[in-house]
């Protein structure tokens, strides 16, 4: 009988789960983050890369080769 009560009154594999649980909390969150800030690192490069397009076409044709 003591075996069971001290069994049911064992709390240390409880602590073990909390922090597991925890810890993939926090590595979802993480994750969550790396997507979005992926995401839009993603679009501000984009957004560079045209406007350097647009830039590009805009300037004057310079021939070399001069007499």
């Amino acid at each position: 009988m003591t075996f069971i009560k001290n069994f049911i009154c064992d709390e240390s594999g409880a602590t073990a789960v909390e922090y597991g649980l925890i810890a993939a909390l926090v590595a979802a969150a993480l994750l969550g983050g790396a997507k979005v800030l992926g995401e839009s690192l993603s679009d501000s490069f984009a957004g560079t890369g045209e406007k350097l397009d647009l830039a590009q076409d805009s300037l004057p044709v310079v021939e070399a080769g001069g007499d």
